[in-house]
């Protein structure tokens, strides 16, 4: 067996994150977060849309191992191109080969832009939506699916006991997903409209602001109201088989926010 020569030797690098751990203590995730990436995702106008992610990845580590190759995550995230649920499945198996790991972890967090058309004068405008993508492969692959988007609630008890308006605001409608097939994000946008009082818009006109505040007065709801109408459309979609929801108000009048939340099988 031909032995390293004292060059090679000195050029070897020691594998420090290979190291025996003595202290018994396995870890649920070790990895990297706070990477922005460029993304490629589904749209379904235009096909495609681009956008810039912040991006986790972690692994589980065994009780004795000292550390993990942080470098690893990015040579797999580099692999992913346009994200679909088996594109980011795979990028989770890399993961887990490359790591030598039980479980791998992948969170996505990304603009996602809408076309909106207002209702009166047709014009059309982008709507900005709030995206998390959140991925875990150990025996099984699970992929949860969180948008928020904004909305208006109007205050149902401010307009019975008040003789002329009421109190209305922004609200934010936050829904989280699990489904058993491909459900797009903006389907998920009609559904937060479809609970609140009125939508958002990127862009009105005075007949568009007249229509919409108009819509509002004649559809009041308090957050607890918003949200379980979104959870009436979430239980009437066959393809989701688990959801989390919560519309948070901005409260116009109030020095608080006020917000309701329900989520499927929680009793």
């Amino acid at each position: 067996m031909l032995k390293d020569n004292p060059e090679q030797k000195k050029n070897r690098l020691k594998d420090v994150q290979s190291e025996q751990d003595g202290r018994n203590i396995p870890l649920k995730h070790v990895g990297i977060k706070d990477l922005r990436w460029p993304l490629v995702l589904r749209d379904r106008q235009k096909g495609e849309q681009h956008t810039v992610a912040t991006v986790s990845l972690a692994v589980d580590l065994p009780r004795d191992l000292r550390g993990t190759h942080m470098s690893r995550f990015v040579q797999c995230l580099q692999k992913l191109e346009i994200v679909h649920p088996s594109a980011m499945e795979q990028v989770l198996d890399d993961l887990k080969e490359s790591l030598q790991a039980d479980r791998a972890f992948l969170q996505l967090e990304f603009p996602y832009f809408i076309e909106k058309k207002a209702p009166v004068s047709g014009l059309t405008s982008l709507m900005d939506l709030n995206c998390v993508y959140t991925m875990e492969k150990g025996e099984r692959f699970s992929l949860k699916v969180k948008v928020r988007v904004p909305i208006q609630t109007l205050c149902p008890c401010s307009k019975e006991i008040s003789d002329f308006g009421a109190h209305n605001q922004r609200a934010v409608a936050s829904m989280e997903i699990e489904a058993n097939e491909f459900v797009w994000l903006e389907e998920l946008a009609e559904i937060a409209d479809g609970g609140a009082s009125a939508p958002v818009y990127g862009l009105l006109k005075r007949p568009d602001e007249k229509f919409v505040t108009e819509q509002a007065y004649d559809n009041p709801r308090f957050v607890e109201d918003a949200v379980r109408e979104i959870a009436l459309l979430l239980e009437k979609d066959p393809r989701i088989t688990w959801y989390k929801a919560m519309v948070e108000s901005y409260e116009s009048i109030h020095n608080h926010n006020a917000y309701a939340c329900v989520e499927k099988g929680w009793k």
